[in-house]
């Protein structure tokens, strides 16, 4: 069983910036994907960033590219994401989520962990 832990979510300003973090623990595995989801009330969870563990390749969201940097600390078994110049249309819960094979997919359905969730919002 794998556990992931999310932190770092909070109010900001638009124009602002935000780090978020998932601690991953159990029985995670050398090659893996971790990735950042968001959900806003009345729309579908939203693929965010996705980073493989195992050479460090990132993949992004054409609404967040260029802004959001994701990152890892494997000797920490921890992922970052840093959100700059946020926007009003950022605010969601943004959830980490991890998959046990080397392959980035943008669908929630591919993932098999799930954090809690922490609540971003971007006020205007």
């Amino acid at each position: 069983q794998v556990q992931l832990v999310e932190s770092g979510g909070g109010l900001v300003q638009a124009g602002g910036s935000l780090r978020l973090a998932c601690a991953a623990s159990g029985r995670t595995f050398g090659t893996y994907v971790t990735a950042w989801f968001r959900q806003s009330p009345g729309k579908e969870r939203e693929f965010v960033a996705g980073i493989i563990r195992s050479g460090g390749a990132t993949y992004y969201s054409d609404s967040v590219k260029g802004r959001f940097t994701i990152s890892k600390d494997n000797a920490k078994n921890t992922v970052y994401l840093q959100m700059n110049s946020l926007k009003p249309e950022d605010t969601a819960v943004y959830f980490c989520a991890l998959r046990n094979s080397p392959v980035v997919f943008t669908t929630g359905g591919s993932y098999d962990y799930w954090g809690q969730g922490t609540q971003v919002t971007v006020s205007s």
